[in-house]
């Protein structure tokens, strides 16, 4: 090289270029002004400079230094007009300078940009990533989604980016969109709209940045709660879905970058509800904003959303995973049920609906070694009774949670089972309540008991049949104390224990003794409980007593 490189530049701390201090002063008006300064204040004929905040880092400095170095001339591509164009701007290399320089040069390509191809356009907006700030300040930006829009105003109905949603929810896309349950598979990564709902430019859009997005959507006047376009709305939801997939493996953004842009397509989700959008799209949807970050306001205003339709959704649309300790999200369904159940003429049926529901997620979760009982019973408790016609489903869920977490104590155990509405349990279920050890004895007994209510009353018996009544009375208080030290037992006429399989068959007369028998047969062994605390407290104060007498000089008996 014929020009000597006596001058040194750092360049934003990354990288240091030895070049003629001449060669680039005659194209950098900026850069001359700089050096002169600096030779000024360090008194130093051959020293370097930094530069900080240079647009492209060294990519940029390097175009720069080939332009100069070949005499005002290089190869300009929609690749790196942009970036020479922001270098040019940063350094003043205009025509005061040096004339046909690198601004006018970066001016005249881009004033072709509405002829440019669809793609090119999009290269060019997406080279300004590294240097948005330059970009967007010398208007580069602006021009180029200007272009953007210009295309896709000469490929579709502009007015369809800008429409209300009022207007949007009768259009084509909603009958074949997210509304449509059907175009929806079962794994959560295929849940997306079907592919006559997503416009033609929205996967070649969403190469580029969420910053330069934001800029989009806001030219369109549609970002955050001024966002009434469902295609926009729909676009936001795709870009959101595949920035999530591409986020995996890549880290150069991160999630609040792209928050905003998931309030702006909640906002649009919530304007149009569920007469777009099924139950199932929401529970989607909710797992795609969910990594990122969105604001507290906008989370509630979906999950109400879905709360109020939980009765349309999936055991799959519920296993949503968690983020904390635990395989599953169970605080959010824990909020979904809790909206539901205070939603505004809710249906028997819906209820009804919703409960089967419950109990099959109870079922799926209990097994996780991390679920505490609380959140068990905030789950199972959070709706009403009504909602079960029967309690079988909600045992099943215990029996396997009892299963998975062996080491809990008695009273955790009978904790657990107060969300059992043991009148609403079917006789099977009982029995095998009564014979599982790892429900307390007293939950069993409860449930026994409950069963009264599947034959006759107590009031009815007793007046149908008072020889019977007065029977069973006389033969319960013939054993009361013959077996005051055994188990608790129900008899029968062969005087069979509970676990034995042949009281269900007996006839409603037969079995509402039993039962009757049992029932005083519980309040018979409290009473003899009680007799014997008693009678131990007795005998204890009697030794203490004895033990504090003096013997006054007698001997003491000895021990042989």
């Amino acid at each position: 090289m014929s020009h000597l490189c006596d001058f040194q530049i750092h360049i934003n701390g990354l990288q240091t270029f030895f070049v003629n201090e001449e060669v680039l002063s005659t194209y950098a008006g900026r850069l001359k002004k700089i050096i002169k300064q600096e030779r000024r204040r360090s008194q130093i004929k051959y020293s370097g400079i930094e530069i900080e905040d240079f647009p492209g880092g060294p990519d940029g400095f390097e175009l720069i230094s080939r332009f100069c170095y070949s005499n005002g001339r290089i190869t300009t591509t929609v690749s790196n007009v942009s970036l020479l164009h922001c270098c040019a701007v940063f350094l003043g290399m205009t025509e005061k300078v040096s004339t046909d320089n690198l601004l006018k040069q970066t001016e005249t390509f881009l004033e072709g940009l509405f002829d440019w191809s669809w793609k090119e356009i999009l290269v060019c907006l997406k080279s300004c990533e590294s240097f948005l700030n330059y970009a967007d300040s010398s208007g580069l930006v602006d021009k180029l989604i200007c272009a953007v829009l210009a295309k896709i105003a000469q490929n579709s109905d502009i007015g369809s980016l800008i429409a209300t949603s009022s207007s949007s929810s009768s259009s084509p896309e909603t009958t074949s969109g997210f509304r449509v349950s059907s175009s929806f598979k079962n794994t959560p990564e295929s849940l997306k709209p079907s592919s006559s709902s997503r416009a033609w430019w929205f996967d070649d859009v969403s190469i580029l940045p969420p910053k330069i997005i934001e800029k989009l959507i806001q030219s369109l006047g549609a970002y955050g709660s001024e966002n009434n376009s469902l295609i926009l709305t729909r676009f936001l939801l795709h870009y959101l879905k595949i920035s999530a997939q591409r986020k995996k493996g890549n880290t150069s953004h991160r999630s609040s970058e792209f928050s905003a842009l998931a309030d702006t397509a909640i906002h649009g989700i919530i304007l149009v509800g569920k007469n777009v959008f099924s139950c199932r799209a929401l529970f989607w949807v909710l797992r795609i904003v969910s990594g990122f970050g969105i604001s507290r306001e906008y989370r509630l205003g979906l999950e109400r959303l879905i709360g109020g339709m939980l009765d349309e959704a999936t055991l799959d649309d519920l296993l949503v995973s968690g983020h904390d300790r635990g395989v599953y999200d169970v605080n959010l369904v824990i909020r979904l049920i809790r909206v539901f159940a205070k939603s505004e003429g809710l249906s028997v049926q819906k209820l009804r609906k919703a409960g089967r529901l419950i109990d099959k997620y109870l079922g799926e979760i209990s097994p996780d070694q991390n679920l505490k009982i609380s959140k068990f019973l905030g789950v199972a408790e959070s709706l009403p009774d009504s909602a079960r016609e029967c309690f079988d489903g909600a045992y099943r869920a215990i029996d396997i949670y009892l299963e998975s977490h062996p080491t809990l104590s008695f009273e955790e155990r009978s904790r657990l089972c107060r969300c059992l509405n043991y009148e609403k349990l079917s006789l099977e279920a009982c029995k095998e309540l009564a014979k599982n050890p790892k429900i307390p004895p007293r939950v069993a007994i409860q449930a026994l008991i409950s069963q009264q209510s599947k034959v006759t009353t107590t009031e009815d018996f007793v007046h149908a049949s008072p020889r019977s009544t007065a029977t069973a009375s006389d033969h319960f208080h013939s054993h009361s104390h013959s077996n005051s030290h055994s188990q608790i037992v129900l008899y029968n006429k062969g005087g069979v224990g509970v676990d034995k399989d042949s009281f269900p068959e007996e006839s409603s007369l037969d079995t509402k003794l039993n039962l009757q028998r049992m029932q005083w047969r519980v309040v018979e062994l409290e009473k003899l409980c009680r007799e014997m605390k008693g009678q131990m407290s007795r005998m204890v104060k009697n030794n203490v007593l004895s033990s504090s007498t003096p013997t006054h000089g007698r001997a003491l008996p000895r021990l042989c």
